[in-house]
C-alpha cells in the first residue's frame, strides 16, 4: 500500500501541471500546441503585400501579444511593428467561422481572405467554402463573440 501512495504523487503532480493550462483562458493569439509562432510562422505583411501565404525566417521575428511573429524580410516586419492591428489576422488567428459560432479552432494560414482591409484565417477548405457563403453575417457575429471565447 505504500507503494501505491509513492507512485501516486508523481502521477497527481503530472495530471495537475497538464490540467492547469487547460483550466486557463486560451492565448488572445493562436500559436498551435507547444508553440509560440502567430499565424504558424507565416508572414502576416506577405497576405497584403503578396497576395498568397509567404513563410517567414527566424531572422526576422517580433514578439506582440505573447507570441512570436515571423517575417520574410526586415521590410515586413518593419511594417508590421509600425501598425500590428492592421496586418495580424482578425480574432488572433484563430478560425474566423468558429469565433462565429462561439467557438476557437486553430486558423490555418493556407486559407485565408482579406476583406475590407482584414485578414482572416479559416480552419481548411471545407470551413472557407461554408464561411464564404455569408461573411458580412459570420463577420458580424464573430465581432460579437470576440474575445469572448478565448475565456
Amino acid at each position: 500500500m505504500k507503494n501505491l501512495k509513492v507512485l501516486s504523487i508523481p502521477f497527481l503532480a503530472v495530471a495537475v501541471l497538464f490540467a492547469a493550462p487547460a483550466l486557463a483562458a486560451k492565448s488572445e493569439v493562436y500559436t498551435g500546441f507547444l508553440s509560440s509562432l502567430a499565424v504558424n510562422g507565416y508572414d502576416p505583411v506577405a497576405y497584403f503585400t503578396e497576395k498568397r501565404p509567404v513563410e517567414g525566417s527566424a531572422k526576422f521575428e517580433f514578439k506582440h501579444k505573447g507570441a512570436t511573429w515571423r517575417f520574410a524580410n526586415q521590410k515586413n516586419m518593419e511594417t508590421f511593428k509600425a501598425d500590428p492591428d492592421k496586418y495580424a489576422p482578425r480574432y488572433g488567428g484563430y478560425c474566423a467561422w468558429a469565433v462565429s459560432q462561439g467557438y476557437t479552432a486553430k486558423g490555418d494560414p493556407q486559407y485565408w481572405k482579406i476583406v475590407d482591409g482584414k485578414l482572416y484565417l479559416n480552419y481548411d477548405a471545407t470551413v472557407q467554402a461554408r464561411w464564404e457563403k455569408d461573411i458580412p453575417g459570420f463577420i458580424t457575429k464573430a465581432d460579437k463573440n470576440w474575445p469572448g471565447v478565448l475565456k
